[in-house]
């Protein structure tokens, strides 16, 4: 880890990796959405309806990925100051705040006809709802105050402090009796879900695994431009007699 510790030297790597990236997220999605569309079968009781799943539930896994790494990377900025530590969560901010409004209106979409409600306050929606919320508050955090250290240590307590919220967010379905369906996938058993349908699921969220990664590295690249800006404008600011 120590390696990438030089802010220089990881734009540098993340500069030569983001074109094959790119290349690799759009392959995976435009996979992903044709074996999803045109190949997966409709679902025996849902129908076509079903299909929203595919965009749905990636972006359900990611909201929790991507909050999980702001976490780690608070952690480690806090115990070892790792120099880009604080920069990769404040750059998974957006991304993972994105995916879970993502997972939130697909859900809705998904939940009207299926339910007959585009939204429930049950255990695993509301919680949901929380984890966006918590997105948008390390932003703000971020955002009003003025001062990058301060910023910065209340942006990881936040984040630590909210990692609470996603053992919840997973064993909600189990913990309370909720209109959401439990784990199809990720089971101790096995998968439930035919391979069929979990092909193309698999596909996207790999797909929305390399985006993530993808834009990450343009994020934190931008930051650490910013940073190296705002150091320098502060080294050449006179100092006050």
């Amino acid at each position: 880890m120590q390696q990438f510790a030089n802010p220089q030297r990881f734009v540098r790597i993340a500069k030569m990796l983001t074109p094959w990236l790119l290349g690799a997220t759009a392959l995976l999605l435009v996979t992903g959405l044709y074996l999803a569309l045109f190949v997966a079968p409709p679902d025996y009781q849902q129908g076509d309806a079903a299909r929203i799943m595919y965009v749905h539930v990636p972006a359900a896994w990611m909201s929790l990925f991507i909050y999980a790494c702001m976490a780690v990377s608070s952690a480690v900025a806090f115990i070892w100051k790792h120099p880009l530590a604080d920069v990769a969560a404040k750059a998974s901010a957006p991304i993972g705040c994105v995916f879970t409004a993502l997972a939130l209106i697909t859900g809705s979409l998904w939940g009207q006809p299926m339910w007959g409600t585009w939204w429930v306050w049950d255990a695993r929606l509301t919680s949901v709802l929380i984890l966006f919320f918590l997105y948008l508050g390390y932003i703000v955090l971020w955002s009003v105050i003025d001062e990058p250290t301060r910023a910065a240590r209340a942006a990881r307590i936040l984040a630590l402090v909210g990692a609470i919220n996603i053992p919840i967010i997973k064993f909600s379905v189990d913990w309370w009796n909720t209109l959401h369906q439990g784990s199809s996938v990720f089971r101790m058993d096995g998968p439930t879900i035919t391979s069929s349908m979990l092909a193309p699921l698999l596909v996207m969220a790999a797909g929305y695994n390399v985006f993530y990664v993808t834009f990450l590295l343009i994020r934190m690249r931008t930051e650490v431009s910013q940073r190296r800006l705002r150091t320098i404008r502060l080294g050449l600011e006179p100092v006050p007699a």
